[in-house]
């Protein structure tokens, strides 16, 4: 074989890779209800913190797992298992985002957390004319 065609395989090969592990990581956006559903799929589930329940992080016991109450964007409520240290501004946050799969304990085990918190910028600090 020539030199070229080896390297043109190993292209290929490394596409082909990029391929199947895009497809295996991806996931869909879906609420509360769906994935809890389907609890062995992995879901993107949007919605806010409930500040009225307790925040429980102690990294004495565990510094991987931070548990709270969020409630989807249909409003149903459920405890989430964030296998993270508790988010800077977590308390803050507008919006979340969970990665992560519906369990059989009723809690939602996500493995990873988008958060959007409120803009530093707004009418107040605004410059004069712009």
């Amino acid at each position: 074989m020539k030199r070229t065609h080896i390297i043109a395989i190993a292209i290929i090969a490394v596409a082909i890779a990029a391929l199947i592990g895009s497809l295996t990581d991806s996931s869909t956006y879906a609420d509360l209800d769906e994935a809890f559903k389907n609890p062995g799929q992995e879901y993107h589930v949007v919605g806010t913190l409930d500040r009225s329940k307790e925040i429980t992080y102690d990294p004495s016991v565990n510094t991987n797992l931070t548990t709270f109450t969020m409630q989807d964007l249909n409003g149903r409520a459920c405890t989430v298992q964030l296998a993270k240290a508790k988010p800077q501004d977590l308390e803050r946050s507008e919006r979340l985002v969970l990665i992560g799969k519906a369990g059989d304990d009723g809690d939602f085990h996500a493995r990873e957390m988008l958060m959007k918190c409120p803009s530093k910028y707004n009418q107040e600090n605004k410059i004069a004319g712009s």
